[in-house]
């Protein structure tokens, strides 16, 4: 049975005027800034490759790395690091990732070698993975009630818009600074905006409770964390290392990670006995967070994966620069920002349906383009034909992120926000690397050869994503037919909940 934790007011809600309350959405933007950067760096380097590959004379296997290893060292970190959050001072772990991840977006715009780039990407991916779990934490903390779902609202359109607008901003960059240098500030635009926010954030973040405050706040559980990063590394290395691991040999390592995952279960459970573990096993007791963490990962396997193969079919099958094929895309960060705004300030009442609703749109919106693109549009007019299909997927994305990020941690306890939005932004990142791998493959079947057909190859890989995306729409479906027959509506609390 899950501890019943109730979540305290949050820092400045009580009648002390509107002060404190501007400070909480000030360090808000900070988190989301920095988040922002993180998030950005896994889609804008896409369209960076083929100037990096010239610019460092690199190989394919090292431009793979330049991709994965920032995916690998980002899932990896994440858990362990939001719980440090929860543990210590999550304004200094924050800070510390900040820090940390500027330090290595400017050794990766300096880098002189491939294996420089390589190193200085996992360093990035290490960096970005302690600072995003911090983000979530601190809306717990700052947020209560229907305040709470504007913030997550602001967060999931700064998910949906990162993802979004990397490809265009990457391509501006590179044609504003020339394909031979025009990589390095893919990484340098990173630099002002994490100088600028760090003395920022110390000013407005919240300082940690005292120490006899914090749940376990001496322990770490590292056989845990040991058990959960050979887990996650299993699990993710056979995906992001498709390209350059050919054969069967690397899906044995898929039932490794099974029992690795498993022993980290047993271990979870076995310490909790005894002290406050890495994961605390009783959250996935709690239906909203078990079932928007499932949601999750089936969802960004999906949506993350037509933005790989929309790029492709644009830059390499229609031959568009980088900067139209990141302009092409632009409709879906518009509807995905005004959206997720608009779903954090309505999933109070509406709950889970709004996330059912939104993951129709996203459907409608896919197979919309796929057909568009089944009647031959000529080269030129292709992102004009796929503009509106893109505006009303990325509608229906801005209605399902933050809605459902909401949902899921509306009854987590303050004590372990870090650790289960960690455990969220995993599934996250585990749903996108497997997406693009299966969306992937299907999607180069057929854009390969003398006569690749790249439209057919969009068509079909979007329709196996589509699928994906209703499969994340039978879980909501599910857990609002067991949220009615609960009683419930699996609607987010007014004033902060319980977990159950």
């Amino acid at each position: 049975m899950a501890a019943r934790l109730a979540n305290p007011p949050p820092p400045g809600a009580s009648a002390e005027g509107g002060r404190t309350s501007e400070r909480r959405w000030r360090a808000l933007a900070v988190c989301l800034v920095a988040g922002f950067m993180t998030l950005l760096d896994v889609s804008i380097v896409n369209v960076a490759l083929p100037t990096v590959r010239t610019g460092l004379h690199m190989s394919e296997s090292g431009l793979q790395w330049v991709l994965s290893g920032y995916a690998l060292a980002f899932g990896l970190i994440l858990v362990p690091a939001g719980r440090l959050g929860d543990a210590r001072s999550r304004r200094a772990v924050f800070l510390t990732g900040l820090a940390l991840f500027t330090l290595a977006s400017a050794l990766a715009g300096a880098a002189r070698s491939q294996e420089w780039l390589i190193l200085a990407r996992l360093f990035q991916g290490a960096a970005g993975g302690v600072l995003v779990p911090q983000v979530s934490g601190f809306i717990q903390t700052l947020f209560q009630g229907a305040e709470r779902g504007r913030a997550f609202g602001a967060l999931g359109a700064t998910i949906g818009v990162s993802t979004a607008v990397g490809p265009l901003l990457g391509g501006l960059l590179i044609h504003l600074f020339g394909p031979q240098d025009g990589w390095r500030w893919v990484f340098f635009v990173n630099l002002p905006i994490g100088v600028t926010a760090l003395p920022i954030g110390y000013r407005l973040l919240p300082a940690p409770p005292p120490p006899g405050e914090r749940a376990g706040h001496r322990d770490f559980d590292p056989v845990g964390v040991l058990l959960l990063g050979a887990g996650t590394v299993a699990l993710l290395l056979p995906f992001v290392q498709r390209q350059q691991w050919h054969g069967a040999a690397r899906w044995l390592l898929l039932p490794v990670a099974v029992v690795l995952l498993a022993v980290f279960v047993g271990w979870e459970r076995y310490y909790a006995r005894r002290r406050e573990p890495l994961v605390s096993m009783e959250l996935f007791a709690v239906r909203s967070y078990g079932a928007g963490v499932l949601l999750s990962l089936v969802y960004f396997a999906g949506f993350t994966a037509i933005f790989f193969i929309f790029t492709l079919y644009l830059q390499v099958g229609l031959h568009y620069s980088a900067l139209a094929a990141g302009l092409a895309i632009t409709p879906f960060a518009v509807g995905s920002a005004g959206a997720a705004a608009l779903g954090g300030r309505v999933v109070t009442r509406l709950g889970r349906r709004l996330v059912v609703g939104g993951l129709v749109l996203v459907l409608l919106g896919l197979m919309a383009s796929a057909l568009v693109v089944g009647f031959g549009p000529p080269a030129s007019a292709t992102g004009w034909a796929t503009a509106l299909p893109l505006l009303l997927a990325g509608t229906g994305s801005g209605l399902v992120i933050s809605p459902n990020q909401t949902l899921t941690l509306q009854q987590v306890p303050l004590a372990r926000a870090g650790s289960a939005g960690g455990v969220l932004q995993t599934a996250q990142r585990v749903g996108s690397a497997v997406g693009i791998a299966i969306v992937g493959s299907v999607f180069f079947a057929h854009a390969r050869g003398r006569h690749p057909d790249w439209a057919l190859a969009f068509q079909l890989g979007t329709t196996v994503a589509a699928s994906l995306v209703l499969a994340a729409l039978l879980v909501a479906v599910l857990d609002l037919a067991a949220g009615r027959r609960s009683g419930s509506l699996s609607r987010y609390p007014s004033e902060g909940g319980r977990s159950r």
